[in-house]
């Protein structure tokens, strides 16, 4: 399967909650997605309660955040 190209479907926008990546055409952010996929959601589960989201939406979003993870240095707290 070939990956998502994110920047498609995610957003950075200063005017729109405050420049926090989103899917674009929602208000939906990227966390919340990503939050909800790691509590153990599906991504079924995610469109009931999010139906503007596509499963695309939802591949786009995980594809952003692996792409965020390799490009930022991430150290473990204490």
């Amino acid at each position: 399967m070939e990956r998502i190209r994110w920047q498609d479907r995610i957003t950075i926008s200063p005017t729109l909650r405050h420049g926090e990546p989103t899917v674009r055409g929602t208000r939906v952010p990227v966390a919340v997605v990503v939050g909800s996929l790691a509590d153990g959601l599906t991504s079924d589960d995610i469109r009931k309660a999010y139906p503007q989201l596509s499963e695309e939406d939802i591949r786009a979003a995980l594809a952003y955040a692996a792409d965020a993870v390799r490009s930022d240095t991430l150290v473990p707290l204490p």
